[in-house]
């Protein structure tokens, strides 16, 4: 950890520059396991330090389960892989009560969703009620089991796989659960001289055994207090809900953006100003976390995705329209 008190020194420019500096030393030990995914980790990053949810649809072997499992390794984090099936059950997800004899009484054992960071591989192959296990501890951070909660670990975050491509066997997550996701994006193919990079560190017997531990979770809880006293002006919280508002009436949307997606917009973008070095935000945070943030919330009118058109081009019309305010907007 750096020399400044992520965790009492109020925010100003020295402490975003600190948080600045610590959050690189994380993403630049896991970028050098994921070559050519820059934008991708810092993503994922904000996602951790916004202390949401990450949904990655790819098609595979782009490096879906390497992200998760490196982002751990620099947080000198235990974490978990769920390969979702259809007939995994929710006690395989939330862990189970068991009896034992000896002491005449149930004990919970955990199952692996209580680990820093959990990768759900391909979560829409599971049945509705094994994915709606995730619910509860994707939203209040704990477990009800025999009626008693267990709390998770923090920092904690769900990072899901889907393929969009073999949708055979799949049961699409409803929009109920999509919307507790904070963040979906793609990893995508890598450009010819990242794979060439792979390939070499592949030969080389590289792993993520090289993948150094460069932070702790209590680090990281620290940099999550930090994020959330980045200063917010009203005309930036204003632009936010304009344009989650503007969602609501587009004529190529069934659904527009709930207020959950404005919070979204709110915890992410205050993440993503101390990674730039700023103690405030300005709308070209919010400009940039738009789509990653609201697409995924958003229905489509039949007529609009029969031309052809996504959430992404609808998102990106909206922050069209809408007029930014001017300025800084520093406190």
């Amino acid at each position: 950890m750096t020399a400044v008190d992520l965790t009492t020194q109020p925010l100003d420019e020295a402490g975003a520059r600190a948080f600045q500096a610590e959050v690189r030393r994380i993403t630049d030990a896991v970028n050098g396991f994921m070559q050519g995914k820059a934008e991708v980790v810092d993503l994922a990053m904000v996602c951790l330090l916004a202390e949401g949810h990450l949904l990655l649809e790819d098609v595979p072997g782009v490096g879906k389960t390497s992200l998760a499992r490196s982002l751990a390794a620099a947080l000198g984090a235990p974490w978990q892989r769920i390969q979702f099936t259809p007939d995994l059950l929710p006690s395989d997800v939330t862990g189970v009560s068991v009896f034992h004899s000896d002491s005449n009484s149930f004990v919970f054992h955990p199952g692996p969703v209580f680990a820093n960071v959990v990768l759900a591989d391909e979560i829409n192959r599971a049945s509705p009620r094994t994915q709606s296990a995730l619910l509860e501890v994707m939203e209040e951070r704990q477990v009800t089991v025999d009626g008693k909660a267990f709390p998770a670990p923090r920092p904690f975050m769900v990072m899901a796989t889907q393929n969009p491509v073999e949708m055979d066997g799949t049961y699409p997550l409803p929009e109920a659960q999509l919307d507790r996701f904070l963040l979906k994006t793609t990893v995508g193919y890598p450009n010819l001289e990242a794979e060439v990079r792979v390939l070499r560190a592949h030969h080389q017997g590289d792993g993520i055994g090289q993948v150094p531990q460069v932070t702790t979770a209590e680090d990281v809880r620290a940099l999550v207090t930090l994020a959330s006293r980045v200063h917010v002006s009203d005309a930036v919280l204003s632009y936010i809900a304009e344009l989650v508002q503007s969602t609501r009436s587009m004529p190529q949307l069934r659904l527009g953006a709930s207020p959950r997606g404005a919070l979204g917009l709110l915890k992410t973008t205050r993440v993503r100003a101390a990674l730039e070095g700023r103690p405030y935000v300005v709308p070209g945070d919010v400009q940039v976390l738009a789509e990653p943030v609201l697409g995924h919330r958003l229905l489509l009118a039949s007529a609009f995705e029969a031309s052809g058109g996504t959430a992404v081009d609808a998102v990106r019309e909206v922050v069209a329209a809408v007029s930014a305010p001017p300025g800084a907007l520093r406190p």
